[in-house]
């Protein structure tokens, strides 16, 4: 936790310039978005991808649904990459802006619920909460591992699956690293795998149904959940089910907008995204970094005919 902690106190805006800033800063793009299952400790997580998000996304309220740390990871050994703490760092610095921001504990960094229910600045951790839309929805927002059968087994099976994730993680790299050479863009192997397994199918709408049941139970209208890395959108006897989806694989966040209707949206589709990662390998390409002939020294001008002269004068 110590590159949390780091992040968390590197230099900050003194309160003169943060309320500077925020005069100066235009009205949010967004009344809500709803990210989740960034893994930041892992070398899945596609860190730099959020922080572009992040930067080109504004909002009132920021909501981070759970397994923003993967501390299932981190007991096993740190793997920290700066992109990691750049994104913590924005976190922070949207914190002192203004934007009100709710961490809402996951399965993967279940060691802080026990601080539920506490604030830091203006992010406020707790395990579940209730966002009201600006067409008044009552949506149940909750990690959503609470749901799902597999996390309430033995330690055995949770290892057995966690593990199993990993190889797919792994192998999904591999193949994106091969495409990548080739000139094409990111495919989600385990997505296509989600799609065309039957049990796969049938899992997720099992989840799906446990998650909206248990929703309209507490009298929800709809209810906003992370954890199975499946971006969606349905009605499920009567309530709105929505999944933020991840960033290790889809990339995808849900967004409020001033009227209260939610969107879906794939940031790795996103033009101006599609225009940083190209800019981002131009800059790499042409880095002189990058070049492993050395660059030509010019030879200086030599007058053949002042030596000549002074060969002749000293004969």
């Amino acid at each position: 936790m110590k590159h949390l902690i780091d992040a968390a106190h590197s230099p900050q805006p003194s309160s003169g310039e943060t309320n500077g800033a925020s005069q100066k800063r235009s009205a949010p793009e967004w009344r809500s978005i709803f990210i989740s299952d960034i893994h930041l400790g892992t070398k899945d997580c596609k860190a730099s991808a959020l922080n572009q998000f992040l930067k080109y996304h504004s909002c009132e309220h920021l909501y981070l649904v759970g397994d923003v740390l993967d501390g299932w990871k981190m007991k096993k050994g740190i793997y920290w990459k700066p992109a990691f703490s750049r994104v913590i760092k924005r976190v922070f610095k949207l914190s002192k802006s203004g934007v009100n921001i709710t961490y809402i504990t996951g399965n993967h960094d279940e060691f802080l619920r026990k601080y539920a229910n506490n604030r830091f600045e203006n992010i406020q951790l707790v395990n579940k909460t209730t966002h009201v839309t600006a067409n008044n929805q009552r949506l149940l927002v909750i990690h959503g591992d609470q749901y799902e059968g597999v996390t309430h087994c033995s330690g055995l099976l949770r290892y057995i699956g966690d593990n199993g994730y990993e190889l797919l993680m792994f192998l999904n790299r591999q193949f994106n690293r091969l495409r990548a050479s080739l000139g094409h863009g990111y495919w989600s192997f385990s997505g296509f795998l989600k799609k065309h397994i039957q049990r796969a199918q049938r899992y997720i709408n099992d989840y799906e149904k446990a998650v909206a049941y248990g929703a309209k139970k507490q009298g929800y209208d709809g209810v906003i959940c992370g954890h199975i890395h499946h971006a969606n959108h349905r009605k499920i006897a009567g309530i709105e089910y929505y999944n933020t989806g991840d960033w290790v694989e889809s990339c995808t966040a849900l967004i409020e907008d001033h009227e209260g209707n939610i969107h879906l949206i794939n940031w790795l589709d996103d033009p101006r995204y599609i225009a940083h990662k190209k800019a981002k390998k131009q800059r790499r390409k042409y880095n002189p970094k990058n070049d492993t002939h050395p660059i030509p020294v010019p030879v200086p001008e030599y007058d053949f005919a002042e030596e000549k002269l002074h060969t002749s004068q000293t004969q």
